[in-house]
């Protein structure tokens, strides 16, 4: 180990940094330097983190060799699947946000790994200015209470299979949550949707089916869950859940078990967040394609 650890030191030693690098960390450090100047809306660029991710990003990607290497040590190829590229924060007495952009790392599909870390960037981008539009526009108005959290998790992490959460809580006059995930095929390289998982679209009615077969029975062995499902009390025909969407959002399990997930609101009153409902398989065993991710 300790070999590897001393070949890993000389080729990073070694390594050429792009220029377009340089550029990065120094407009980095001059966004964070300014950001200390600005008296109106604190907020912290974590300069440095964003640094070093982007350089762990390209030192992985730019030597095969220094990829072997950490991959022979002991827990790091966890660490360079994903990582926290940038975070930004702001902590005022009455605004507050976290807002961690994830990065997918040492992915032979280099396209797919560009592809989903350019999203990432942008959707947290325009949520960290929405954000400080919405901060100028509530201390216009007189002030008020705004604060918005938003990372990710990872849901599933095997030889076969990688699922990533990424979620939005939002808080003002009322609570909100997003979610959206992506699933990869780690030996394929390849991203999966919902769709390609099964052969025709028979999949909608036979999930939205047995979801509602297991809203119905939670909330029978459990007063405490509710769920807009016809027949519940007080559940109005236009609030009923009838189906899911055809890119619905879910994910693969590590039992290799498919998973629906639905918004806070969605289906379901504030109170029960956002809920997942896990589908057995012999529910759509006769849509499936095959047997390869779905067990």
């Amino acid at each position: 180990m300790n070999n590897n650890i001393e070949q890993l030191r000389r080729e990073y030693q070694d390594i050429p940094i792009p220029e377009e690098l340089d550029g990065v960390v120094d407009r980095a450090i001059d966004t964070s330097l300014r950001s200390r100047k600005q008296k109106r809306v604190k907020y912290t660029w974590i300069a440095g983190a964003c640094a070093a991710a982007l350089l762990f990003l390209v030192t992985i990607n730019a030597s095969p060799s220094v990829a072997n290497a950490l991959s022979s040590i002991p827990g790091v190829d966890r660490i360079i699947k994903v990582l926290t590229l940038k975070e930004y924060v702001v902590n005022e007495q009455d605004y507050s946000a976290n807002i961690k952009v994830p990065a997918v790392a040492n992915l032979d599909n280099k396209a797919l790994e560009l592809g989903l870390n350019e999203k990432y960037m942008k959707e947290n981008k325009a949520l960290y200015d929405k954000f400080l539009a919405e901060i100028e526009a509530l201390k216009k108005q007189g002030g008020g209470h705004l604060g918005v959290d938003a990372g990710y998790e990872i849901k599933t992490d095997n030889d076969d299979i990688l699922s990533i959460e990424r979620y939005v809580d939002k808080s003002m006059a009322s609570t909100s949550e997003e979610l959206k995930l992506d699933t990869i095929d780690k030996k394929k390289q390849i991203l999966i949707t919902l769709p390609m998982l099964f052969k025709d679209d028979q999949y909608i009615r036979l999930i939205s089916g047995n979801i509602q077969e297991q809203m119905k029975t939670q909330m029978k062995e459990n007063p405490d869950k509710f769920y807009w499902v016809h027949g519940a009390a007080d559940v109005l025909p236009t609030d009923e859940f009838k189906t899911i969407k055809k890119d619905q959002n879910f994910y693969i399990n590590n039992d290799g078990k498919l998973v629906i997930v639905f918004d806070k609101y969605e289906v379901a009153p504030g109170y029960m967040g956002a809920v997942e409902f896990v589908i057995p398989t012999e529910a759509i065993a006769d849509d499936l394609v095959s047997g390869q991710y779905i067990k």
